[in-house]
C-alpha cells in the first residue's frame, strides 16, 4: 500500500534529469571554449607585439600546465597544448622582473613594454568590434514592438496609435490581446536590438531608448495590420510618470524580431557605439558590484553559464555570436583593471617602477601579484555562491 505501481514517472524523471545534465554540459564545454578562444586572441595580441618589439618568447600555450604536448617549434618559440582548458599563455624572457638578456622583457623602454602588455586588450576590443560590425552589417537582428492596448488620455493615444482586439486572459488574469495592433518598427529613424527592450515596467517590455527620452518629442515608425508605414510624433511622460506607467503608455504583447543588412559605412559606426556600449555596461556592471558587495547583482561564471544556455536554446544562433563579442569586450575592459595581476595592473607597476626610479623591488612586485591573484579568485568563488543560491 503507498506504493507506485506505475514506473514510468521514474523513466521520465531520469529522462528529464539526463537532458538537464546534457544540456548543462553543453553550455559548459561551449563557454570553455569561448573563452579558450578569447584568451588565445588575447595572448597572440602579446606575442605578436612582442616579436615584432624584439622580445624573445619561449612558449606559447594552449591551456594552461601541465603540459599534454609540443605542438611545434619555430626555433625560438615553442607552441605547446596543455592539460588544462582555461585560457592560454605567453612566456617572455625576463617577464618575471629578473633577467641579463638584451632582448627580455624587462629590459626594454617603458613604451615597449607598456605596447606588450597593452596588445591583449586591444585584440579583444579589435575582435568585439569586428564582431559587432559583421553583426550589423550582414545580419542584424531588429526587434519590432507589437502594440497590445494604448492607455487612455496616453502619449500613445494623442498620438492615433492602436492597439489590438482582447481575445481573453492568461494564467495571471492579464488581458490578452490579437496581432491587429500598430507595431513600431523604428523610433527616430533607429531599429534597436531586442536587448534594448528589456527596460521592463509592471513585467512589460519597454525601450529603454524611449525611458531615456522621457519628457521629450520623438518620431515612431508604425506598421499598420493593413502594412502601410507612417511617421508619427509623440511627445513621451516625464521620467516620473515613465517609470510608473512606461513612457509612451502602452502595453507591447511581442518584439517580433527581423534580420537587416546595413551598408558598410552604418555597420562599421553601429559596431563602434556596440562595443563602447558593450565595454561601458560592464564598467556599470563593476560599479554595481562595488556598492552592492553583500548581494552581488552582477553573475559569475555559473550565472554565464546559465546565461548561455538561454541564449543557445531560446535566440537564433546570431546572439550566440553577439554574446562573444559581449564577452570579448567585457574581456578587454576587466584586463584593463589596474590591478595586479591583470594587464592593467601590470601596466601600472610598470609606471610607478619608472617614476620612483625602479625603486620597487622584485620580490614587492611578485608579492603585489600575488595579492591580487588571491583577491581575484576569492570575488569568484563569492560571485559563484551567489550563482548557485540564485538557482535555489
Amino acid at each position: 500500500m503507498g506504493r507506485n505501481r506505475n514506473p514510468h514517472w521514474r523513466v521520465k524523471t531520469l529522462m528529464f534529469d539526463f537532458i538537464g545534465l546534457g544540456n548543462g554540459l553543453i553550455n559548459v564545454v561551449l563557454l570553455l571554449v569561448i573563452l579558450v578562444g578569447l584568451v588565445l586572441i588575447h595572448e597572440f595580441g602579446h606575442f605578436i607585439v612582442a616579436r615584432r618589439t624584439g622580445v624573445r618568447v619561449h612558449e606559447f600555450g594552449i591551456g594552461f600546465p601541465p603540459r599534454a604536448r609540443v605542438l611545434g617549434s619555430d626555433g625560438e618559440t615553442t607552441y605547446t597544448l596543455n592539460w588544462l582548458p582555461i585560457g592560454g599563455f605567453v612566456k617572455l624572457e625576463g617577464e618575471e622582473g629578473e633577467s641579463d638578456d638584451p632582448r627580455s622583457f624587462v629590459r626594454q623602454r617603458l613604451p615597449t613594454r607598456l605596447a606588450i602588455l597593452l596588445a591583449g586588450v586591444t585584440m579583444n576590443i579589435l575582435l568585439a568590434f569586428l564582431i559587432f560590425a559583421f553583426i550589423a552589417g550582414f545580419a542584424d537582428p531588429v526587434a519590432n514592438a507589437r502594440i497590445g492596448s494604448v492607455q487612455p488620455d496616453s502619449p500613445a493615444a494623442a498620438a492615433g496609435l492602436r492597439g489590438g482586439v482582447q481575445t481573453g486572459t492568461d494564467a495571471d488574469g492579464n488581458p490578452t490581446y490579437d496581432e491587429s495592433g500598430d507595431l513600431i518598427v523604428a523610433i527616430d529613424g533607429q531599429r534597436f536590438p531586442v536587448f534594448d527592450w528589456t527596460d521592463a515596467v509592471g513585467g512589460v517590455p519597454q525601450s529603454a531608448y524611449l525611458r531615456s527620452h522621457a519628457g521629450r518629442t520623438v518620431t515612431l515608425t508604425v506598421r499598420h495590420a493593413d502594412g502601410s508605414e507612417q511617421d508619427v510624433a509623440a511627445t513621451l511622460r516625464s521620467s516620473e510618470q515613465a517609470a510608473e506607467q512606461g513612457a509612451l503608455g502602452v502595453r507591447f504583447i511581442a518584439l517580433p524580431t527581423e534580420n537587416i543588412q546595413r551598408g558598410p559605412v552604418d555597420a562599421v559606426v553601429i559596431g563602434f557605439r556596440r562595443t563602447i556600449d558593450a565595454a561601458t555596461l560592464i564598467l556599470r556592471g563593476l560599479g554595481d558590484l562595488v556598492a552592492n558587495i553583500t548581494n552581488p547583482p552582477v553573475s559569475g561564471p555559473v550565472g554565464i553559464v546559465g546565461a548561455i544556455g538561454t541564449v543557445r536554446a531560446e535566440l537564433p544562433p546570431v546572439f550566440l555570436l553577439w554574446f562573444v563579442g559581449l564577452l570579448s569586450a567585457n574581456l578587454a575592459v576587466v584586463n584593463a583593471l589596474p590591478l595586479p595581476p591583470l594587464d592593467g595592473g601590470r601596466v601600472a607597476v610598470a609606471i610607478i617602477q619608472k617614476l620612483t626610479g625602479n625603486r620597487i623591488s622584485v620580490a614587492a612586485e611578485r608579492l603585489a601579484y600575488l595579492v591580487g591573484f588571491v583577491f581575484l579568485m576569492a570575488l569568484f568563488a563569492w560571485l559563484t555562491f551567489f550563482d548557485i543560491a540564485r538557482l535555489g
